[in-house]
């Protein structure tokens, strides 16, 4: 067999007996940080659609998730005649997990901008937290939107009431922008232990929070928490 096309068994991965030859077993398939990046998706995944705002886009993890994807295809291709349809279907069940994943994050992103796109653009460090396309996506999803609220409703009304931020044009603040509740509760799992942790300015409410255990705790006090990776949304 060509050792271009995977390992003597057959498989893309050269996950077989160990017999493959050298060209083979030194290959570098770009897959070894599968199982560990799947698990970072799968947190990120969490936290993203368990937060009530947007949180920072991972941009180098889906770069390598990405290419992950990529690779195996490439791999499965490449060694597809030498696969029997089980272990073909194994290996593209991989791939439609990994894809799964990786599309289930940005939809949950894309429902955030699409729900508070102008909070968003108003906003430079959520603005900041967005990749490149869903900056660009978000732009054109505000044009759009505001384009079709005046021609239906706004064009229609008294110059007073034709914003899409204000009530009215006496209003003080942009009270039409949908903003997100920080103050909603979320479930969370400490990852390290934190001691007694504060969840008020005041110092009233405590908590402490130890390794593994469960919490339902609101959003705002421990959001820093997530960015830093201590604790996680589940």
């Amino acid at each position: 067999m060509d050792s271009g096309n995977g390992s003597e068994d057959g498989t893309p991965w050269g996950r077989g007996d160990g017999q493959g030859d050298d060209d083979d077993n030194n290959r570098d398939w770009g897959l070894k940080d599968i199982p560990n990046d799947v698990e970072v998706l799968k947190r990120v995944w969490r936290n993203e659609k368990s937060a009530p705002e947007i949180l920072a886009y991972e941009s180098l993890l889906v770069e390598r998730v990405q290419e992950q994807i990529a690779n195996m295809e490439e791999n499965i291709l490449a060694a597809a005649e030498s696969l029997d349809d089980m272990m073909l279907s194994i290996f593209e069940m991989d791939v439609n997990r990994l894809m799964f994943l990786l599309r289930a994050y940005l939809r949950v992103r894309l429902s955030k901008i699409d729900k508070f796109a102008l909070h968003v653009m108003r906003t430079a460090d959520l603005w900041d937290r967005l990749s490149p396309q869903e900056q660009e996506y978000a732009s054109k999803f505000v044009d759009v939107l505001s384009k079709h609220m005046h021609d239906s409703v706004l064009g229609k009304l008294e110059k007073e009431y034709e914003s899409m931020m204000k009530q009215a044009a006496s209003s003080e603040e942009n009270d039409m922008i949908v903003e997100p509740n920080l103050d909603t509760y979320v479930f969370c799992r400490s990852k390290t232990a934190l001691g007694t942790f504060q969840l008020d300015d005041k110092g009233d409410e405590t908590v402490d929070m130890m390794p593994n255990d469960l919490y339902i705790l609101r959003y705002r006090p421990v959001r820093n928490l997530i960015e830093t990776d201590r604790i996680e949304l589940v």
